[in-house]
C-alpha cells in the first residue's frame, strides 16, 4: 500500500470528522424542530465519509475558465494545497538503498491487513443476519390488507418490520392480530408505510456500507445510532400527525416490544427502536415540531452549499492558478512577426523543424512534437489528450530581427499560447530513470577546485565538464547522451565537489530512443564501447535502471483547431 494512500484517507477522515461535528452543532439547533430534518442532518454526515472532499476539488478543476493573470494571487494554490492535505508524506531520499524500501511499506501493508480482516468480520456478520431474515421472508405466508404495500405473516419474526429496498414487503408476526387491538394495529401499520415512503431500508443499507468500510472509526458507530433514533421518531411524528391517538399508539408498541427484544437487522424497518422509555415518553408529550424559521433554513442551505460548492469552487480557482505559470510566462514572452499554422495536407511524409537567424520552419508535426521543440523537453515529459500525437500542422514564422535557436523556443512557446490557447503546468511523475552511481571498482575521477565558473561541452559520443558537480553531470548526461539513453539520469553517486570529466564513447549503437529495458551492455559488433560501458571503464561509474521523481509538462489545455492566421 502506497504511503501517499494513507496521507489521502487521513485527509478525508480528518475533513469527515470535522464535518460531522458541525453536523451535531446543527441538531442542537435543530432540537426543537421536526426529527426527519435531524435525520437528514445526520444522513448527510454519514454520507460525507463516502465523497471525499478531493474527489469535489477533482471535478471543480475540469470546469474550464479564463481570468486575467493579474486577478490571480499567487499564492492561491499554496493556500489550497495547505487546506486540503494538512497530512503530507516527506518525499523519499533518492539515496536511500533498495533493501530500506520494504521496511517504509511494512507499516502501511499491517493497516491495510488489519481493515481488510475488520471489514471482511462486518460484513459478513451483516451478510449472515440478512441471509437469516431472507429465510424467514421466504417461509412466510401471504396476508390480505388494504394496502399498496404487499403483507405477508411470519411464525419466525416476533417484529412487525419492512423487508426489502426496491420491492418491499411488510412483515408482520403471526400473534400480533390477537395481541393488539385493531386502533394499535392501525397505527403500527402507519409507522411502517412512513418506513417506505422515505425509503428508510435504502437509507439504513447506504449506513450498513458506511460502517463496513470505515469500522475503525467510532464516530461512524455512533452516527448510525443517531440515525435510527431519528428515524423512528421521525416516524413516531408522522403517526400522530395522521391523527392516531398517542395513548393507543404507545400502548401497541409496548404490545409489541414485548414480543421482542431488539430489531433483526438495521437495514429492517421496525417499529420498535432504540431508548424505548424516553420514545413513549415523547410520544405521550407529543408536540408537533416547529417548522424552521428563516434563520434555520438560511443557515442549513448556508452549510450545504459551503459542502457542495465550497469544494467546487477551490477546484475552480486551482485550475487557473496552476494555468497561471504559464500564462503570465507566456504574455512576456518574444514573438513572432509573421507566423502562419496549418494543417498538414494529407499523405504528408517525414517531419522537420529548420532554423534560421529570425526563422522558423515546422513540417508535418504533431502539436506534441512542437511543444517538445518549443519547451527543450522529451517526449515522455509531455502528459495531455491523445490527439496531441495524431493531428499534424505546418508552421512558418519569422521573427523582428535575427533570432538564435533559444528566442526561437521562447517565441513558439508564445505562438502556441496564441493560436492553439495552450496552457500547461509544470509537474513532476514517476518515470523509468537512470540512477548515476559509482561502480564496484570505485570512482576514476578526483575532486579539483571549484574555483571559478564550471563549463561543459560535448557533442556525438563526446562529453567534457571542467569544474562541474555530480547532479551537473547527469543533466548533462541527459542532454547529451539523449539518444542513447532515452530517459532522465539522476545523480546518486553521493559524491560532493566538483570534477573534470571526459567521457568519450561509440553512438554508432545507440537504443532505440524511449527504450527502457533490455542488455545495456556493448555488442561485440560496436567498434567502441557504448556509453554505458564508457562511464564505467573511463569513470568508475555505471547507470542502474529504477524509477524516479521527473519533471513533466502536463497539458491543461489546448485548441485542437488552431485559431485563424
Amino acid at each position: 500500500m502506497n504511503p501517499a494512500y494513507l496521507s489521502a484517507l487521513a485527509n478525508h477522515l480528518w475533513q469527515s470528522t470535522v464535518f460531522a461535528g458541525v453536523a451535531g452543532l446543527l441538531t442542537l439547533l435543530l432540537r426543537n424542530n421536526r426529527a426527519r430534518v435531524r435525520h437528514g442532518v445526520w444522513l448527510a454526515a454519514s454520507w460525507k465519509f463516502l465523497i471525499p472532499f478531493s474527489v469535489l476539488i477533482s471535478l471543480g478543476g475540469q470546469i474550464h475558465w479564463w481570468t486575467s493573470p493579474e486577478t490571480i494571487q499567487s499564492n492561491w494554490s499554496v493556500v489550497i494545497d495547505g487546506v486540503s492535505q494538512p497530512f503530507t508524506d516527506p518525499a523519499p531520499s533518492p539515496a536511500l538503498s533498495s533493501t530500506a524500501q520494504p521496511a517504509a511499506h511494512l507499516s502501511p501493508t499491517v493497516l491495510l491487513s488489519v481493515w481488510a480482516c475488520g471489514f471482511i468480520g462486518i460484513a459478513s456478520s451483516w451478510w449472515i443476519r440478512l441471509r437469516r431474515i431472507r429465510a424467514s421472508v421466504r417461509s412466510a405466508s401471504p396476508a390480505q390488507m388494504p394496502i399498496a404495500v404487499p403483507v405477508k405473516r411470519s411464525a419466525t419474526l416476533m417484529e412487525p418490520g419492512v423487508y426489502g429496498i426496491i420491492r418491499p414487503v411488510l412483515i408482520l408476526p403471526e400473534g400480533i392480530f390477537e395481541r393488539l387491538t385493531p386502533a394499535q394495529l392501525d397505527a403500527v401499520i402507519a409507522h411502517e408505510l412512513c418506513h417506505v415512503r422515505h425509503r428508510d431500508n435504502l437509507i439504513a443499507a447506504v449506513q450498513m456500507l458506511v460502517e463496513s468500510i470505515f469500522w475503525f472509526h467510532p464516530l461512524v458507530w455512533w452516527i448510525g445510532k443517531r440515525m435510527i433514533e431519528e428515524r423512528e421518531r421521525a416516524c413516531d411524528e408522522e403517526v400522530l400527525q395522521l391523527g392516531r391517538e398517542p395513548r393507543t399508539y404507545a400502548e401497541g408498541i409496548i404490545a409489541i416490544c414485548k414480543l421482542c427484544v431488539e430489531s433483526p437487522l438495521v437495514c429492517v424497518s421496525g417499529v420498535g427502536g432504540p431508548n424505548l422509555r424516553k420514545r413513549i415518553t415523547a410520544i405521550m408529550n407529543y408536540r408537533a415540531g416547529a417548522k424552521l424559521s428563516f434563520a434555520k433554513k438560511a443557515v442549513l442551505v448556508a452549510t450545504g452549499s459551503a459542502v457542495l460548492a465550497g469544494p467546487l469552487a477551490v477546484g475552480i480557482m486551482s485550475a487557473p492558478a496552476i494555468r497561471a505559470q504559464s500564462t503570465p510566462a507566456a504574455a512576456a514572452l518574444p514573438v513572432f512577426e509573421v507566423a502562419s499554422v496549418k494543417r498538414s495536407q494529407p499523405g504528408g511524409r517525414g517531419t522537420g523543424i529548420g532554423t534560421d537567424p529570425g526563422r522558423l520552419r515546422i513540417t508535418n508535426a504533431s502539436l506534441k512534437q512542437c511543444i517538445q521543440w518549443a519547451y527543450n523537453v522529451k517526449v515522455y515529459q509531455i502528459t495531455g489528450p491523445g490527439w496531441l500525437d495524431s493531428d499534424r500542422f505546418d508552421i512558418v514564422a519569422k521573427a523582428g530581427r535575427l533570432a538564435l535557436e533559444d528566442r526561437l523556443r521562447l517565441m513558439l512557446q508564445a505562438l502556441l499560447a496564441d493560436r492553439f490557447e495552450l496552457a500547461l503546468h509544470r509537474d513532476k511523475k514517476e518515470l523509468p530513470v537512470y540512477a548515476l552511481t559509482v561502480s564496484k571498482e570505485g570512482a576514476k575521477i578526483h575532486e579539483v577546485k571549484a574555483s571559478g565558473k564550471s563549463r561543459t561541452g560535448g557533442g556525438k559520443g563526446r562529453l567534457i565538464g571542467q569544474k562541474i558537480s555530480m547532479p551537473e553531470f547527469a543533466d548533462l548526461l541527459t542532454l547529451v547522451g539523449q539518444s542513447e539513453l532515452g530517459r532522465p539520469v539522476i545523480d546518486q553517486t553521493g559524491l560532493k565537489g566538483a570534477f573534470d570529466i571526459e567521457l568519450n564513447w561509440t553512438p554508432e549503437n545507440p537504443r532505440p530512443a524511449g527504450e527502457h529495458d533490455g542488455d545495456v551492455r556493448a555488442t561485440s559488433e560496436a567498434p567502441g564501447p557504448d556509453i554505458f560501458r564508457a562511464l564505467q571503464q573511463q569513470l568508475g561509474l555505471r547507470l542502474e535502471s529504477q524509477k524516479g521523481p521527473v519533471e513533466i509538462l502536463v497539458i491543461d489545455h489546448a485548441r485542437r483547431l488552431p485559431t485563424e492566421n
